[in-house]
């Protein structure tokens, strides 16, 4: 989709026989119509996919090569209809050399053709032996197929109608070379990369395969579509599996299956604003050097809304079982690591926290323990306070006191519901009168009790503030947003829930577990209101500002991606259809934007935080926006048609 930059591209084997071209040229074009019902914009087949790899010495064979160029001329006009880019494997002799190339068609013409560069020479394979190396092809054109067509390893291709989409094109045993041609074609622009390939399969060889594929992704910041040989060629001393794969910048979209008697198409929609966003961001990639490419242009037609991708609704949150829990653990990790050096920095073991039964301050008190575990130093020397204020339930209560006890670290309560009285009464405010000045007032109040606390034992208040906090400026300015050391500013909410559960599955005693388990289940609130008439908490704030699984998922997408609002939207609502209406969606992402751009002071004076993943805020190192930004631009594109 055009409008989005959805690119959606096609790997493809076909049930291959050695050296029949009329054949193959069949399963080419049946494989091209159904791409077309596909919708596929860009299609790979494998390597020498026309005549097949493993033809051995009858490359040498003039009437084989002949009927090649016969049948690309004949998919070729068969493609004339079809607004795709085309690449498919053939040999081609120039100057009397041959070459292991991938042929370029698009809307009937043959447009372009990538010679191989490496060609491997050992074990299994020789094509030394029949073909020669692309460097070496002096021509900078052919007659082929009955067009003058630019032949080389330095063609580079760009879509007119999509500015974002420029092709590079590399073959099988390239992308095994120490520096790929992949590499030099990203850095000269190229968005994507076609691997026609033929690799054969071995023990763990396809795991290797993949590995490959989807690192070279992540190093050129591209989409790789890598379409391999299958079943039809020859088993004299090899099997081939038609591996087919498509990745995106680091992340695996789509695998096909594996020795299948028949051919294969997969398709996956590469999105090229993430990678346009990413390589505007990564100067490493900028300060490369750059090759000279001659550029080939291409037309392909628009598709439609469709979009064959799979969004996450919770980007931050693994749905692999065993990846989640490899990933609290690291979190958590980092999260010691961290205080631990500060700790060790300020030549102090003291630490203070302001503990609600809330989940956020449960998260920090148990990275402040398991630091003193790690350090070999007493838990008694986190001082953990609980402050009971006017909105204050017995359960939260209860989880607090239980928790401080059960994980054995120094107690205080004190009561705030006097003090703040008392500060009413000084700037004549109405008890009454529940507005921002009554609840702002309990959160300063609890923030200076901890910040005195630290001064009588010479240690550090730990701040419990969250990553989505942060974004949604949920937090007293001067309050419950200061501390002198932030352990979860960079863990979103809906990670934390996760961080804390493995924690009591993992690291808990069976009365610590159960204390867990219930913060777990308590509704996230301040606690800045009195209850409700039987005691239960009145001000949740997925109620006031959205749900947070929302909020976190505008997050990851506009700072990671740096998505607009109209492309959040849309995802947005793929993501969450079946929990929420696209209407809910636009209320809160609307609300998203708000909060988000007007709330940025609160961020630009943030306390030191360890980061854990690759979205934070932190004013020194990740997000920096002047505090005084408009939000016109971002709410006038939400409203937009």
């Amino acid at each position: 989709m055009k409008k989005f930059n959805y690119i959606r591209t096609g790997a493809a084997n076909i049930q291959l026989k050695v050296a029949d071209c009329h054949h193959n040229k069949n399963e080419i074009k049946s494989t091209i119509e159904k791409a077309n019902q596909f919708g596929i914009q860009i299609l790979a087949f494998p390597e020498l996919s026309i005549t097949g790899y493993t033809c051995g010495d009858l490359f040498f064979q003039k009437i084989l090569t002949d009927e090649a160029e016969n049948a690309i001329k004949e998919i070729a006009d068969y493609s004339k209809d079809f607004e795709m880019f085309i690449v498919v494997g053939a040999p081609i002799v120039v100057d009397g050399i041959t070459y292991n190339c991938a042929v370029v068609i698009n809307q009937g013409k043959v447009i372009g053709i990538v010679p191989k560069t490496f060609l491997p020479n050992y074990n299994e394979f020789y094509e030394k032996r029949w073909f020669a190396s692309g460097k070496k092809c002096i021509s900078k054109s052919i007659k082929y197929c009955g067009f003058d067509v630019n032949i080389g390893t330095d063609l580079i291709f760009r879509c007119e109608n999509l500015e974002e989409l420029i092709v590079g094109i590399e073959i099988c045993e390239d992308l095994w070379a120490p520096i790929p041609p992949s590499s030099s074609l990203s850095i000269g622009g190229a968005t994507v990369i076609l691997n026609l390939s033929a690799s054969n399969d071995l023990v763990g060889k396809g795991d290797y395969r993949t590995n490959l594929v989807v690192n070279q992704s992540a190093r050129c910041i591209a989409g790789y579509v890598y379409a391999s040989a299958g079943y039809g060629e020859s088993s004299t001393d090899l099997v081939f599996a038609g591996h087919c794969l498509i990745s995106e910048n680091g992340k695996l979209l789509k695998e096909s299956s594996k020795y299948l008697f028949q051919g294969e198409l997969i398709c996956a929609d590469i999105d090229l604003d993430i990678i346009v966003h990413d390589r505007r961001q990564n100067n490493t990639f900028h300060d490369s050097e750059k090759g000279t490419f001659r550029p080939v242009f291409f037309s392909i037609h628009e598709k439609n809304e469709d979009i064959q991708r799979v969004f996450n609704p919770h980007p931050f949150v693994p749905s692999d079982y065993d990846e989640r829990t490899r990933r609290c653990e690291e979190i958590f990790n980092i999260q010691v690591n961290g205080l631990a050096k500060r700790l060790d920095h300020i030549h102090s073991n003291k630490m203070i926290i302001g503990i609600s039964g809330g989940l956020d301050s449960t998260l920090a008190l148990l990275v402040a323990v398991k630091t003193c575990d790690k350090m070999k130093i007493n838990r008694s020397d986190v001082l953990a306070v609980t402050m009971p204020g006017f909105g204050t339930t017995d359960r939260t209560y209860n989880n607090a006191v239980g928790l401080i006890q059960s994980l054995g670290t120094s107690f205080k309560e004190i009561s705030i519901k006097e003090a703040c009285l008392l500060h009413f009464k000084d700037i004549g405010h109405d008890t009454k009168t529940y507005d921002v000045t009554y609840e702002n007032s309990q959160a300063r109040e609890r923030t200076q009790v901890l910040m005195d606390l630290a001064n009588q034992i010479q240690g550090i208040v730990i701040g419990t503030g969250d990553l989505s906090e942060l974004a949604m400026g949920w937090a007293t300015y001067n309050g419950d947003h200061m501390s002198m050391y932030g352990v979860n500013s960079g863990v979103p909410k809906t990670l934390v829930r996760y961080v804390v559960e493995w924690v009591a599955e993992n690291d808990s005693d069976d009365r610590t577990k159960g204390l867990l388990m219930d913060v777990l289940d308590t509704p996230v609130s301040p606690e800045l209101l009195p209850p409700d008439k039987d005691g239960n908490i009145s001000q949740k704030t997925e109620d006031l500002i959205g749900p947070y699984e929302l909020h976190d998922f505008f997050l990851y997408n506009t700072v990671r991606f740096g998505f607009g609002p109209q492309k959040m939207y849309l995802i947005a609502c793929r993501a969450f259809a079946d929990i929420y209406s696209p209407e809910y969606i636009k209320k809160w992402l609307g609300n998203f934007y708000r909060r988000f751009i007007s709330q940025q002071f609160k961020r630009s004076c943030l306390p030191d935080g360890p980061k854990v993943g690759s979205v934070c805020l932190s004013p020194r190192g990740d997000w920096r926006m002047p505090s005084d930004a408009s939000m016109a631009l971002w709410m006038k594109e939400l409203q937009k048609k």
